[in-house]
């Protein structure tokens, strides 16, 4: 006798119920299992087979079942298999274009909440604030100029500016020169009052069309820094844990996956405490996490560089008695995973 899929179901069924309660399992518990549509009749008939091929045990007569070892093999090797394919999807689709960046960080933080049994947060990436590579400007027609920003990264940014229709095309060159021989390689906090200054003195009749293209650069760099998505999973496994499942303090932590206000908090704190320090992992225990919901949890967060400048963070939420070593192990395999994949995608 072979287990086909239904027996299969129906012994993680026994599994996972005896794991919980530590009770042997009758087939009235089974037939409310959520994956299975089956008569109690039914499935009395299908755990006395799986008794019959020694993956359950009846501890006493009348009573319901219990896993044996060889159940327990099974379990365990199927849950080794699944969690390895579900590894592996993750990492193909690490390595597939980045334009599927958005699926893959949505798979990578289901795959956290569930390997870890915690809550689990991703930030989409953001550019760390970048240096100007090349500023062009061109006419369009004699109201409007097209201006072309490079940053780092090559990141590029077009914008139409109005002008007066005075400037000839040797205008035009002597302002490109003059923009880019000043603010190539500068990051946009290099460029000082100071700078302004004489940039806007050189560039003389036209130092309106400096000020404008300053303007315009001080947009996009803020562009590139607003808020990106925050992919959350796992946030009912909080209630698991019976310090965290009282009705108020689950509502609040809900409520805080669900507006991700706070998330976006946490997230900028990470990164203040993180600037210059690279992708360290770090544990904020209790009081020590600035969300206000997560006082009665433990936090631990990581920040991912996809290369480029591209930057975001990971944050596992949980009981103050989480698993720290297993928390933290899976963080650097996952850093790990992302650095090998983006950096095996640019070359």
């Amino acid at each position: 006798m072979e287990l086909d899929g239904r027996k299969v179901t129906i012994l993680k069924a026994i599994i996972k119920t005896y794991l919980e309660t530590g009770e042997p399992v009758g087939s009235r518990t089974i037939s409310k299992y959520s994956d299975l549509k089956l008569s109690s009749a039914t499935i009395r008939n299908e755990m006395s087979d799986l008794e019959e091929m020694g993956y359950i045990l009846q501890p006493h007569t009348s009573a319901g079942r219990i896993p044996s070892d060889k159940g327990y093999r099974f379990y365990v090797d199927q849950l080794m298999e699944e969690k390895d394919q579900e590894m592996n999807q993750v990492q193909e689709l690490m390595f597939q274009r980045v334009d599927r960046l958005e699926l893959v960080l949505k798979r990578l933080v289901q795959m956290l909440a569930s390997n870890t049994n915690y809550a689990a947060m991703i930030s989409g990436p953001r550019y760390q604030q970048g240096k100007l590579k090349f500023i062009q400007l061109s006419k369009m027609d004699e109201e409007k100029l097209l201006l072309v920003v490079v940053m780092e990264g090559n990141r590029i940014k077009n914008n139409v500016l109005p002008h007066n229709g005075l400037l000839r095309d040797e205008d035009i060159l002597n302002l490109n020169i003059l923009l880019n021989s000043t603010l190539n390689g500068l990051s946009i906090d290099e460029i000082n009052l100071g700078v302004i200054s004489r940039m806007k003195e050189q560039a003389g009749p036209h130092s309106g069309v400096v000020e404008l293209v300053l303007e315009q650069i001080a947009e996009a760099v803020k562009a590139d820094t607003e808020e990106l998505p925050i992919y959350t999973s796992g946030a009912t496994n909080i209630f698991k844990y019976p310090e965290l499942s009282d009705g108020e303090k689950a509502s609040r932590l809900l409520s805080t996956f669900e507006q991700k206000d706070e998330l976006q908090e946490l997230i900028d704190e990470v990164n203040s405490q993180e600037e210059g320090a690279g992708t360290g992992i770090q544990v904020y225990i209790g009081d020590e996490t600035p969300v206000q919901a997560m006082k009665d949890c433990s936090v631990v967060t990581a920040n991912y560089v996809l290369g480029d400048g591209m930057r975001g963070t990971i944050g596992i939420i949980g009981p103050k008695r989480m698993d720290y070593d297993k928390v933290v192990s899976t963080l650097r395999n996952v850093m790990s995973q992302l650095d090998s994949a983006f950096n095996h995608s640019s070359e």
